[in-house]
């Protein structure tokens, strides 16, 4: 029999590592578990691999800030530079599961291990509860041949899918994770890992230094709505936001405010991109865009064209160069 592979899990809290005071309670429940809680979950997780745990964070999701995505980051650079490695495992609140995925695509150092992040939708005390199956699938395709350097992944719900593309689309459900245009990568489904077709190439991905960085750039995020008002972006403005997301109607469409609010921070030098409030879709560009200095956000969400937007100010502000960021991940 071959040596089982080493895997680093690093967990940073959420709901996988929370309980309620009521079996049957899918909310109100509180961070309570240790890494080591969530691995006396999973007895059988020791057949897949040898699990090097660690607790980096331990927090609700909702309260991630840059510094710790600094921090994660940088304990999943060493755990991947260590040559006794062969994947990482990173358990995370679902609430901003997408935005830490496409963070670490973009910024992790180039390394063919694979990085899976997983989560659960429901408390560890709950009847049903789902974190211990995904943390066990989630070290079953990090063991997995084939997923080597197709970029950062994520399990749940027995998909695997990349970062790219994941991204929370219901409030409760198990289920509530999918890529709505492109699909899941793959199904693990009796224990066994399926691959259904591999992301598109990551040779032309934009990729960023952390090197030196100890603070990241602040961008906020707008939603556009009818009868929007221009005090928003006033504020944005006012605090010294570098960037600005605006959440579009439709196709990255704008209210009469919006472009008005982005005409106002153009002129104050702040780089702003169109997404879409609507969750799927491609925000085509516009003639606009080059007229009035924004940058089309192209098949990412706001969330995640925030996180895009805040590392490629740290390279530049130049919008061709941002544009092109957009166009190629």
């Amino acid at each position: 029999m071959s040596e089982l592979p080493t895997i680093a899990l690093l967990a940073t809290g959420g709901t996988i590592a929370s309980t309620a005071a009521a079996s049957t309670a899918m909310s109100g429940y509180a961070l309570s578990q240790s890494v080591d809680d969530l691995l006396a979950a999973v007895p059988d997780i020791t057949t897949l691999a040898h699990i090097r745990a660690r607790q980096v964070l331990n927090v609700d999701s909702r309260a991630m800030s840059g510094k710790m995505l600094l921090k994660l980051a940088a304990r999943v650079d060493k755990a991947l530079a260590d040559p006794a490695v062969q994947a990482v495992v990173i358990t995370h609140g679902t609430d901003t599961l997408e935005e830490t995925a496409c963070f670490l695509d973009l910024t992790l150092k180039q390394s063919p291990k694979p990085v899976v992040l997983t989560g659960a939708m429901r408390p560890a005390s709950a009847l049903s509860a789902d974190g211990p199956l995904n943390l066990y699938n989630a070290v079953l395709a990090a063991t997995h041949p084939r997923v080597r350097g197709l970029g950062v992944l994520a399990v749940l719900d027995d998909t695997l899918h990349a970062a790219r593309y994941i991204s929370k689309r219901h409030t409760t459900l198990a289920g509530a994770f999918a890529a709505p245009a492109q699909g899941c990568l793959g199904q693990i489904a009796d224990g066994r890992l399926e691959l259904y077709y591999l992301p598109a190439e990551a040779e032309a991905r934009p990729r960023f230094s952390l090197d030196g960085i100890k603070l990241l750039p602040r961008v906020d995020i707008l939603y556009d709505h009818q009868d929007a008002g221009l005090h928003l972006y006033e504020a944005s403005i006012q605090a010294g936001v570098q960037g600005i997301v605006v959440a579009g109607t439709g196709n990255g469409s704008l209210s009469p405010q919006a472009e008005k609010g982005l005409r106002l921070a153009a002129r104050n030098k702040i780089v702003c991109v169109r997404s879409s409030r609507t969750g799927a879709g491609v925000v085509t560009p516009s003639p606009i865009d080059t007229r009035r200095g924004l940058v089309c956000a192209a098949a990412l969400n706001p969330q995640k064209a925030r996180i895009l937007l805040m590392l490629a100010l740290t390279a530049a502000r130049d919008r061709a160069f941002i544009q092109s960021c957009f166009d190629n991940y």
